[in-house]
């Protein structure tokens, strides 16, 4: 199962993510990470998409093998979730503007979401696992 934890720079995906992981003994795929990995530092829209694009490979990779797989990027418009195709996702909606103007400016809010984040507290990712695991069964 594909899991896309989205939302603007600084809106808590990363440190949702890293709670989340264990609880559902997910590979993690952090957008900063595969980034570096890849030497690619482009945030045109060509570089979003291809980012995107890059994303759902591993995370497809992750899924053949029957596992959970969680990625956690910022996946801005509708385009990029589009790209991505997550099975499930959590948009982390903590922040009104992040840190990256041209980002602010472009994020589009997602028409559908599985987990809508509003605030940070210490149980969000106990809550989202537990819903994630039941859905498993």
């Amino acid at each position: 199962m594909k899991i896309l934890v989205m939302g603007l720079p600084g809106s808590g995906k990363t440190y949702l993510t890293e709670r989340l992981v264990p609880l559902i003994s997910a590979a993690w795929y952090n957008a900063d990470k595969v980034r570096k990995m890849a030497n690619d530092w482009d945030f045109s829209d060509i570089g979003r998409d291809r980012q995107s694009k890059r994303m759902r490979t591993f995370a497809d990779f992750e899924k053949s093998h029957g596992r959970f797989v969680v990625c956690d990027f910022v996946c801005p418009t509708k385009a990029t979730r589009e790209n991505f195709d997550a099975d499930i996702v959590v948009w982390m909606d903590t922040i009104t503007e992040g840190r990256f103007e041209d980002t602010n400016k472009l994020f589009q809010n997602p028409d559908k979401v599985d987990f809508h984040i509003t605030e940070w507290n210490d149980h969000n990712h106990d809550d989202v696992a537990n819903k994630i695991l039941k859905w498993k069964k």
